[in-house]
């Protein structure tokens, strides 16, 4: 779904996008994203065709967003913090025939050019493999076309003259990874319904101003980062984008740019905090989400607009929000509008106010599915547990049983776990997140060895496999994993091992 196009036809004059001293309008904006559909069309893309991009937040990226989408293809944004072993997976499994990078992803990727997959560069590139996006002659590259079973699993094909409400329900736009609870990556299908309804909600909750800007130091590769762009474009008010979070850079932009809206994950928050104690008049909004806020943080916030928030790829970011006006501690508001939340037991029965249990979301901003999986049936169980007070606000008691938060970053121990047992020495690990007043947690592992080797060696195996955010911090060996009565790994047995220690 082309949000561009219908945004210049309302307000071409607009400010649409600022990044460092640089701005654009709308008008601006759209004459560069036209200069990026033509290289793409002569190189194969097309409606439905996965297109992988590797690059960090710039301007490039947000005209590569944009043109993918007038081209109806479906961007596949990918995680720079990765390592190949990670990405390749990933594009594996998507069957990505084409990955796109930037000079600053250029050497990660050129180690995907496969002969059934190209690797293209909006730079330049100094790779002998990358070819350059503008110097394509027709011909020199063309995409194979993909198995339409494998791109529209789950998504149903749009039909010749389709009206808007089927385009919005039927045109995938994004396949955003998330790890699954066994720790395997699954990509995430959302449409342009999904992204529309998402904006169209967190309008109705937050609010918006024509005079907006919208501060996004979240990572475009991230559903967060992805919609503020989105959304932006909708309401017809201004990104300003940062290459991920730099707390100079953050106190920049809010005493020079007019900032009035800006998302953070409570790492970042914790940091900003520790610079600044007075804001902006102009900031009305603080989104809060990707993790749980510790009390402490909180209580530095009485006098900040923060709106703690939760949501998960797979409901396109926002769920629920808490409007600062709003005081329930502990509290992340009521369901945004079109949303609707329902606490149930482990027999799928709602169960009434003040009762825990999983959080089941539904509406028109859950994913259509993951990618080679079944579509969903209309509900998402999030693996959440919480409960509705008797107005309907949502508390959480409990992020996924075993999900690790560290600094906004999801982190699952069974990913983890796998790799530490591929090393030679390990017989056995429990990955846990033990509580830490800036990361929110940290990553800590216990291990059982079968042979002598040292922490630096596990760690030194580990660097080598995972991103950096998924590292443990901690290892403890131990002489064998405590167990439950059934014979379960015990967790929390694992965990209080960290805590006896400190």
């Amino acid at each position: 779904m082309d949000w561009l196009a219908a945004s210049i036809q309302a307000h071409p004059h607009k400010i649409a996008l600022i990044i460092g001293g640089q701005q654009w309008t709308y008008a601006d904006l759209d004459k560069h994203v036209m200069e990026y559909c033509e290289p793409l069309k002569q190189i194969g893309v097309s409606s439905r065709q996965m297109v992988g991009v590797l690059m960090p937040s710039c301007f490039e990226y947000v005209c590569l967003i944009h043109a993918l989408a007038r081209l109806e293809a479906v961007l596949v944004p990918l995680n720079t913090r990765l390592t190949v072993t990670e990405l390749d997976w990933q594009l594996l499994h998507l069957n990505c025939t084409l990955l796109i990078c930037s000079s600053a992803t250029e050497i990660t990727a050129s180690a995907f050019v496969l002969p059934k997959r190209e690797v293209v560069s909006v730079h330049e590139p100094q790779h002998p493999v990358v070819k350059y996006l503008f110097q394509v002659s027709p011909g020199r590259i063309r995409l194979r076309p993909q198995p339409l079973g494998l791109i529209t699993d789950g998504v149903n094909l749009p039909a010749p003259h389709r009206n808007l409400t089927d385009e919005l329900e039927d045109s995938l736009q994004a396949v955003v990874f998330t790890s699954g609870t066994t720790g395997n990556p699954k990509g995430v299908m959302l449409t342009a319904g999904n992204f529309f309804w998402s904006a169209a909600g967190s309008a109705f909750r937050s609010g918006t101003l024509p005079s907006d800007r919208w501060l996004c130091c979240l990572p475009l590769y991230h559903v967060g980062g992805l919609n503020i762009l989105f959304r932006c474009c909708l309401y017809g008010t201004t990104v300003v984008l940062q290459d991920g979070f730099d707390v100079d850079a953050v106190n920049e932009a809010l005493d020079t740019q007019n900032i009035t809206l800006i998302s953070l994950v409570p790492t970042m928050l914790y940091r900003l905090l520790n610079t600044r104690t007075d804001f902006p008049t102009s900031l009305r909004l603080i989104l809060l989400g990707g993790a749980a806020a510790p009390a402490d943080l909180l209580e530095k916030c009485q006098n900040l607009p923060v709106a703690l928030t939760y949501g998960l790829s797979e409901a396109c970011s926002q769920v629920a929000t808490a409007l600062p006006t709003e005081t329930k501690p502990g509290s992340v508001g009521k369901p945004l509008m079109f949303t609707s939340v329902r606490i149930v037991n482990a027999l799928g029965e709602t169960l009434p106010p003040g009762e825990y249990g999983e959080v089941v979301v539904s509406g028109p901003t859950v994913m259509r599915g993951y990618f080679g999986h079944r579509p969903l049936s209309g509900e998402l169980a999030t693996g959440d547990i919480g409960y509705l007070d008797a107005e309907g606000d949502l508390f959480l008691v409990q992020r996924r049983s075993d999900l690790i938060v560290s600094g906004g970053e999801n982190v699952y121990p069974a990913e983890v776990e796998q790799v530490l047992r591929e090393h030679p020495a390990v017989a056995e690990a429990c990955v846990v997140g033990i509580e830490h007043p800036e990361w929110g947690q940290q990553v800590a592992a216990a291990v059982v060895l079968k042979s002598p080797a040292a922490e630096d060696d596990i760690l030194t195996f580990s660097r080598q496999h995972l991103a950096g955010y998924k590292q443990p911090r901690r290892i403890r060996f131990v002489e064998a994993l405590p167990q439950t009565a059934s014979g379960k790994i015990h967790r929390k047995a694992v965990a209080a091992l960290f805590d006896a220690v400190d």
